[in-house]
């Protein structure tokens, strides 16, 4: 968390001008097709205008979270009136969109899905190598995903601003949504024997990775076509998960180049 002037503390990256304040501002920006990440709500409203919200968000797919008024009184001290939606850094691509682009060119999409990457540092780095590198899209989930803030944006060099970022529902059906498209899910875990260098980069790939913590969620897991690891010949067990992305990535590249 930051302080700012007023004594206030707002979470670190973010600043009272990327937020939306009361219901009503809210819902007429969100009609407006503005670009929101999330939409705070406090945990006790539910009259008719706050289900109205609600419905608007659903069909909208944007994310609500449920928390104390403390929460909203931490972002700001104007009337908010239970109610402050969070502005995107960035405007999200649709996923299906990125894949019938490729395939109308003649491209073999190269997707990297991140499962639960949740540092902000880490997640700014890895779009970085993957913008440098020519990866057509990064598929995050709506939660339990880095918040992509000025943060993000100053860490990935400005990559974000260039790089297709596709923020999903459930990561599951949206890997299985991709193999019908023609995709090779790979994981890169550490839960596995085989090298990262026996797969075959070369066809449509999604390559996924894991939080450090777990590395990637059992039920991804089982929907594989195939898992690999980074080859480690040190002491240490694994690396950043912002190095294993850049490891993976550029060795796709270089089996697309030969």
């Amino acid at each position: 968390m930051e302080k700012r002037k007023d004594g206030f503390l707002i979470e670190k990256g973010a600043h009272e001008k990327d937020f939306i304040f009361g219901t009503r501002a809210v819902m007429e920006s969100i009609q407006a097709g503005k670009d929101i990440d999330k939409v705070l709500v406090q945990k006790e409203l539910n009259n008719d205008l706050i289900k109205e919200l609600l419905q608007l968000c659903k069909a909208e797919k944007i994310p609500v979270v449920r928390v104390p008024d403390a929460k909203l009184n931490r972002i700001t001290r104007k009337n908010h009136q239970g109610v402050v939606a969070q502005m995107s850094a960035i405007e999200y691509a649709s996923l299906d969109h990125v894949i019938e682009s490729c395939f109308a060119v003649g491209k073999s999409p190269l997707i990297l899905i991140l499962d639960r990457i949740t540092d902000v540092r880490n997640f700014g780095a890895i779009a970085r190598t993957a913008e440098c590198a020519g990866v057509d899209a990064i598929v995050i989930p709506e939660k339990g995903s880095a918040q992509i803030n000025a943060d993000a944006l100053k860490t990935s060099a400005g990559a974000l601003n260039h790089l297709p970022i596709a923020r999903v529902k459930n990561l599951f059906y949206t890997c299985r949504d991709l193999q019908k498209s023609g995709l090779l899910l790979i994981a890169i875990t550490e839960k596995t024997e085989k090298s990262m260098y026996e797969a075959d980069f070369s066809v449509p790939v999604a390559m996924v990775m894991g939080s450090e913590e777990d590395g990637i969620s059992q039920d991804l897991l089982g929907i594989m076509d195939d898992k690999v690891k980074i080859p480690m010949a040190g002491h240490i067990e694994s690396l950043n998960v912002s190095v294993s992305a850049g490891v993976a990535i550029y060795e796709a590249i270089r089996q697309r180049k030969n």
